[in-house]
């Protein structure tokens, strides 16, 4: 990974955990570049907890997702583009993911979430449109302290 992607990627890192921060959500990133999660988060007394997985885009190219559906985890994922100038996030569940993933060119399954809410084709769910944080909410329940 050269050193402008892993900036990029620290940015739609820390600007979640910033946001799930200011949803009430003590949110850490785990090890970087460790396979698993992004983010563990929970609320003031551990009686909930969630994981993401965060993905960050610095222009609108399709997400890569490795070679196998198989391997989606987290409770939910965060695609991040735009980090650059002004960051806009798609807030997924791991089934959506999958549903909305193809095979890219080189056979490798990846899905594409551009700024418009058009995807390969098919409209993406209300619930996924951009900046969506409420349906984080709706999920697991307020955090608030």
């Amino acid at each position: 990974m050269n050193k402008d992607a892993q900036v990029t990627g620290n940015i739609g890192l820390y600007w979640t955990c910033y946001l799930l921060s200011r949803m009430g959500w003590n949110a850490m990133p785990t090890a970087r570049n460790a396979r698993g999660v992004d983010i563990i988060a929970y609320n003031h007394d551990c009686s909930r907890r969630i994981s993401i997985q965060v993905k960050t885009l610095s222009k609108k190219n399709p997400v890569p997702l490795g070679t196998s559906l198989n391997k989606i985890m987290g409770d939910f994922w965060v695609i991040v583009n735009n980090v650059t100038t002004s960051p806009v996030a798609y807030v997924l569940l791991p089934s959506e993911v999958k549903k909305l993933a193809h095979r890219g060119e080189k056979r490798r399954a990846s899905i594409l979430l551009a700024a418009t809410v058009v995807v390969l084709h098919r409209r993406i769910p209300r619930s996924v449109e951009q900046n969506r944080w409420t349906r984080m909410r709706r999920q697991i329940g307020s955090c608030w302290l």
